[in-house]
């Protein structure tokens, strides 16, 4: 006979009450049958997820919050530079002839970098769930986020110098009322009679890649600044080979840190998703195998 307390089958140690028949003679007397219980610890596995120590590093480090609110201490830093300077833009290949006489403008992506949608991934790690778009588009139109630290005072201070701020974001168009309700509540500027919430789906060629939102932007203002957590969220040339991004990162090294402001986010992105050319058809065994052999150890392997 067996029996486990369900008590403990949530943890990691559970213990495990076993009974055994021990027959003891008691010389001239009957032979007596004595049931003796005895506790062992069985372990459980917990499942592997890639997204644990990205999530508990974004969610519980001060290394994280004081590297997010350095990123915006340059950012303002870079800001002034560009409101100094009349001929400065992050999108040239954008503007047009006399775009030094436009408004200003920055732009920002939303999430994981003005959002922290965290306690979403938190969520699918604790519940052993891979990202669902249906779970994800409730997340997003429920509007709970809080902001990365370090977004809303420089997206303030911003606005107060007169900069339009953007959001130019891949959530869907479905989600952006819960967005921008979300935005307005942690304090974000958010453009009075602008739509600077610009989502994807939006508007029939408003996909994945930026560009043909960037340029709605950039025919009414000047960009100073573009921040993101993703190459995407400063080039279209961004859903390619690791090599490939690789290139499009250096030929854009003068731009780093200057027009150009990226966030740290190990948590996903297409960064991860290039070791397997962005297919998530695969396994995640698979998956977890391709982005294996993209590391690079020491000694090198021959």
């Amino acid at each position: 006979m067996t029996r486990i307390n369900s008590l403990f089958m949530a943890g990691l140690l559970a213990p495990l009450a076993i009974s055994a028949c021990v027959y003891v003679d008691e010389g001239s007397a009957p032979v007596r049958e004595v049931v003796v219980e005895q506790e062992v610890l069985v372990t459980e596995a917990v499942p592997q997820d890639d997204r644990l120590n990205a999530v508990l590093w974004a969610q519980q480090a001060v290394e994280y919050k004081a590297t997010t609110d350095g990123i915006y201490a340059l950012a303002a830093m870079r800001l002034d530079q560009a409101l100094a300077d009349p001929d400065w833009t992050a999108a040239p290949d954008l503007q047009g002839a006399g775009y030094q006489d436009l408004p200003p403008a920055i732009i920002l992506d939303a999430d994981e970098t003005v959002l922290d949608n965290t306690p979403y991934a938190a969520d699918d790690i604790l519940a052993g769930e891979q990202f669902d778009p249906d779970r994800w588009n409730d997340w997003a139109s429920a509007g709970v986020a809080n902001a990365v630290p370090g977004a809303v005072e420089f997206t303030r201070a911003a606005a107060a110098k007169g900069v339009k701020v953007f959001y130019v974001t891949n959530r869907d168009a479905v989600t952006e009322e819960g967005t921008a309700r979300n935005l307005a509540a942690l304090g974000f500027p958010m453009g009075g009679n602008v739509d600077t919430l610009l989502t994807k789906k939006e508007k029939p060629d408003w996909g994945s890649a930026k560009s043909s939102r960037w340029s709605v932007v950039a025919k009414d203002y000047r960009i100073l600044l573009m921040i993101g957590d993703n190459l995407g969220d400063f080039t279209d040339d961004y859903k390619t080979s690791p090599a490939d991004r690789q290139a499009v990162y250096d030929a854009n090294a003068d731009k780093w840190g200057r027009e150009w402001i990226a966030l740290p986010n190990p948590g996903y992105g297409s960064w991860e998703s290039a070791p397997f050319d962005h297919d998530y058809s695969h396994s995640v065994e698979d998956l977890r195998q391709l982005k294996r052999e993209q590391l690079q150890p020491w000694p090198p392997k021959p």
